[in-house]
């Protein structure tokens, strides 16, 4: 059997006429910085190993190699040799288009030549401008003709709803959501492996490379979006102890927030693999073979077989996101160990 070590990777570059300035600097990317930068992919299938044993592999070619090794039994029962998770950072210089993803259904059915899942994604807000929102659903119940002939006659943004975002804020965007990233936006995001988007309406943008307006999808949007107002976006965070907090969890992934301000120790679930993403500080990572240092903005994989870990601060504080495929029962029912509150519970592990 494969003996894995955290699989540290490059990450992807994206730089779409909305990006911003922020990235470079804030993940001290090394020179030439890109003038603008919209997303990095920190962790995606085609991301290539950068150091250990592995160097030079894509995730894909060692999930297909070692399979459950890596990506853990629960994923590889629901994925084979697939893996099922993009971790993202995405800074809008300026409003991002008005958009929707599709489901695993419609995905599946009649995209299935991408190879791409549905998807479903959740926000992590890392800074916001004063007053940033984000589009987010519709403000009244809308039918698909009225909505088709609003973005004809450029009032579609009229029938949309404004979400207030600011920093620590956890967005929650099923499929079917239309919305959109505004301005002045930093955050983190966690979704499908999928980059299936239809575009629905941009505000009349030029793209700088062909000089005519970006395309846009209409009619699958059309079918596959929700007409009826959304409900609120926002989830409040569940304390499952002093250093953790349960952002979000869906049947696709689900997400945490460790504040380190000292050592840490966890061990793998043989189900899952981990994604670990350091948004403030930097910090330590040790394994029984071995350690390495994780820079602020640095992601890295933990494959399900690697066992224990442990994570401390090289400053007084280090903060991560934590990333998985979860398990919802056994979430859930540590979740109620936390607290007794259905409530509270559903408004934290929604799907």
């Amino acid at each position: 059997m494969v003996h894995f070590t955290p699989l540290r990777t490059e990450r992807k570059l994206v730089a779409p006429l909305w990006g911003g300035s922020r990235l470079p600097a804030w993940l001290n990317l090394p020179p030439p910085r890109p003038e603008r930068l919209g997303e990095t992919w920190q962790v995606f299938e085609t991301n290539r190993v950068t150091d250990g044993p592995f160097a030079g592999h894509t995730l894909a070619a060692l999930v297909a190699t070692h399979g459950a090794a890596l990506v853990g039994t629960r994923t590889a029962a629901r994925y084979g040799a697939d893996f099922p998770l993009l971790a993202k950072f995405i800074d809008a210089g300026d409003r991002l288009s008005l958009q929707v993803h599709p489901d695993d259904y419609f995905a599946h059915n009649y995209e299935a030549h991408t190879g791409f899942h549905g998807k479903m994604e959740a926000w992590y807000i890392l800074d916001a401008a004063p007053n940033a929102t984000v589009t987010y659903g519709l403000n009244r119940p809308c039918t698909q003709a009225e909505f088709a002939a609003a973005v004809a006659a450029g009032s579609v943004e009229t029938l949309m709803n404004q979400l207030p975002v600011a920093p620590a804020d956890v967005i929650f965007v099923p499929a079917g959501t239309i919305h959109a990233i505004n301005a002045g936006i930093l955050l983190f995001e966690i979704q499908q492996k999928s980059d299936l988007t239809y575009r629905v309406y941009d505000y009349g943008r030029v793209d700088g490379k062909t000089g005519l307006p970006r395309e846009l999808h209409l009619a699958k949007a059309l079918a596959i979006s929700n007409f009826d107002p959304t409900q609120q976006g926002k989830v409040q965070p569940l304390a499952l102890t002093p250093n953790r907090d349960l952002l979000i969890a869906c049947p696709y992934f689900a997400l945490e927030r460790w504040t380190c301000r000292a050592a840490l120790t966890s061990t793998t679930d043989p189900a899952s693999f981990e994604i670990l993403t350091v948004i403030g500080g930097t910090g330590t990572l040790q394994w029984p073979t071995g350690t390495m240092t994780l820079a602020h903005g640095e992601s890295v994989v933990l494959p399900a077989t690697l066992g224990e870990w442990a994570i401390a601060p090289l400053d007084h504080e280090l903060t991560l996101l934590r990333a998985y495929v979860p398990d919802l029962a056994a979430l859930t029912s540590t979740a109620y160990q936390v607290t007794p509150d259905e409530q509270r519970v559903a408004e934290v592990l929604r799907w």
